[in-house]
């Protein structure tokens, strides 16, 4: 706690802040994990507020640049996000991007990120300015291999690659806020000790976790396991392995190892740890409701929690934030750390503290919301919206209406379908994958519907004073938002957020 109070109390008399612009202008970026939902936003916002940047690397997984280079086309230039940047450039737009921005091949799970061109690699090395460390894997359900190599040991790769550019002058990682794990109460802007749990009942050692991860795959390998076992075993090992010390998922249990391997080894390097909460789709820049990737927690909540009402749930908070407003806090906080003398900055993104969103709210207006817009079903005719969204008071009240509702009564299929010589074994194989999937569901998003902590954003509330104090000299405060009291949640959710899911996620 008391690290905590003294970063404070140099974040708050040594920062004076300029133009975000003006610090952009002329630097050499690079960026990993640029094919993520939260990187292509902060590739566009970049590009779109200073065109005078003088380089943007963008790290992706691949091969070699070429693969890059289509990557880059594919999974970032060719989205939606980028067309207000189109249209400001027009014809020019491809020359633009060609003249600012290069694709890199890349894996940060590995040894110098895995860059096997050795000229591009010293080219980076002298002239990078900023890293921003955007890779990650966010899957719940994650091999335990794959999470710790791009989570926990890709952080360390990044750092180390850090240490070698001859003229960096900091490093920004994209963590999450919910490293804390479960835990309940506020929760402070404060490092991740080394060897911290999220139960606080047992000691991590990465080195040990590092190496069962490793022995695990060398006897899967051995004993010549199909991928399809390694997946699943690996997966249940992450689980088994996060849960042991206190983390929900497998997710939360790497990135916490990557901001302790961070803040352990960093040595001199100016280090910003950003922790988003809930990322939700754009509030406002470059428009609202541009949101990406299918595995949503909110959309999973609006199309798959229609069950039954429980006012206990309804009262807690979900601590969501808009993507644009993740993005403009963390390019003002790069600003901020060029004038701060403190060498670690860190950032909770969230709303729970000053601007609470419950969810009675998301329930009352995605029913407003569906009543007025219908889903439409395969057929495309409209799907009534003939009652709220419902939810469990707990855990075990919805494993107790589970096995009430479905599972007796797959049970009695089951024994049909026996009778009848199996001709009902697909409509029963059916009904089955549907109620695992909503155990699945409950089970991965748990955590964070059922979230009773609240995040502190003392450090985050000091960077938007800060930057307010220079309001006169530009409209940095308007155009670098991030204030989650100037969120209207009903004008946001029935106008931006929903409609959003509906364009670009809900399928």
């Amino acid at each position: 706690m008391a690290v905590g109070k003294t970063m404070r109390k140099l974040y708050n008399t040594s920062m004076e802040f300029g133009s975000v612009d003006n610090f952009l202008e002329g630097k050499t970026i690079l960026m990993t994990g640029a094919t993520g939902f939260l990187a292509k936003l902060l590739v566009e916002k970049i590009l779109r507020v200073q065109p005078n940047i003088k380089k943007l690397y963008l790290l992706l997984r691949a091969e070699n640049s070429e693969e890059a280079t289509q990557r880059l086309q594919d999974e970032v230039l060719s989205k939606d996000l980028f067309r207000v940047l189109r249209g400001m450039w027009a014809a020019d737009f491809v020359s633009f991007i060609s003249e600012k921005v290069l694709a890199v091949g890349c894996d940060v799970s590995l040894e110098n990120l895995g860059i096997k061109d050795t000229k591009l690699r010293e080219k980076l090395l002298k002239e990078t300015d900023i890293i921003v460390n955007a890779a990650a894997t966010t899957t719940f359900y994650e091999r335990l291999d794959v999470a710790m190599g791009v989570n926990a040991m890709g952080a360390l790769h990044v750092l180390n690659f850090a240490k070698n550019c001859s003229k960096l002058q900091m490093l920004l990682h994209v963590s999450t806020a919910y490293i804390c794990g479960e835990r309940k109460g506020l929760m402070a802007e404060e490092p991740f000790n080394m060897a911290e749990t999220a139960s606080g009942s047992s000691r991590l050692d990465i080195n040990l976790e590092k190496l069962l991860t490793e022995e695990k795959l060398k006897e899967l390998e051995a004993e010549n396991a199909s991928e399809k076992t390694i997946t699943s075993v690996m997966k249940n090992l992450g689980t088994v392995r996060s849960n042991l010390h206190g983390w929900p998922n497998v997710y939360a249990f790497t990135k916490a190892m990557g901001e302790q391997i961070l803040m352990n080894m960093k040595g001199d390097i100016p280090l910003i740890i950003a922790r988003p909460t809930v990322i939700l789709s754009t509030y406002s820049e470059p428009f609202p409701g541009w949101i990406e990737g299918v595995r949503c927690m909110v959309k999973e909540i609006l199309t798959q929690f229609n069950y039954v009402n429980a006012e206990p749930w309804t009262s807690l908070l979900l601590c969501t934030i808009p993507a644009d407003m993740v993005v403009n806090s963390m390019i003002v906080a790069l600003e901020g750390c060029s004038k701060s003398s403190s060498k670690t900055l860190i950032y909770h993104i969230g709303s729970s503290l000053r601007n609470p969103f419950r969810i009675s709210d998301l329930e009352d207006l995605a029913h407003q919301y569906f009543t007025k817009h219908p889903l439409t079903d395969i057929y495309g005719k409209p799907v009534a919206s003939s009652k709220k969204v419902r939810w469990m008071s707990s855990v075990s009240s919805f494993h107790r209406y589970i096995n009430i509702r479905y599972m007796l009564a797959l049970k009695g299929l089951n024994v049909m379908n026996k009778m009848c010589c199996y001709s009902h074994e697909a409509f029963y194989n059916e009904n089955k994958q549907k109620v695992k999937k909503m155990m699945r569901i409950m089970r991965l998003y748990k955590p964070y519907l059922l979230f009773e902590g609240i995040f502190d954003d003392k450090n985050a509330e000091n960077l938007r004073m800060r930057k307010m104090k220079g309001k006169d000299e530009d409209d940095d405060v308007g155009r670098f938002n991030f204030d989650p009291t100037t969120i209207d949640w009903t004008h946001y959710m029935l106008n931006a957020h929903i409609p959003g899911l509906v364009k670009y996620g809900v399928k």
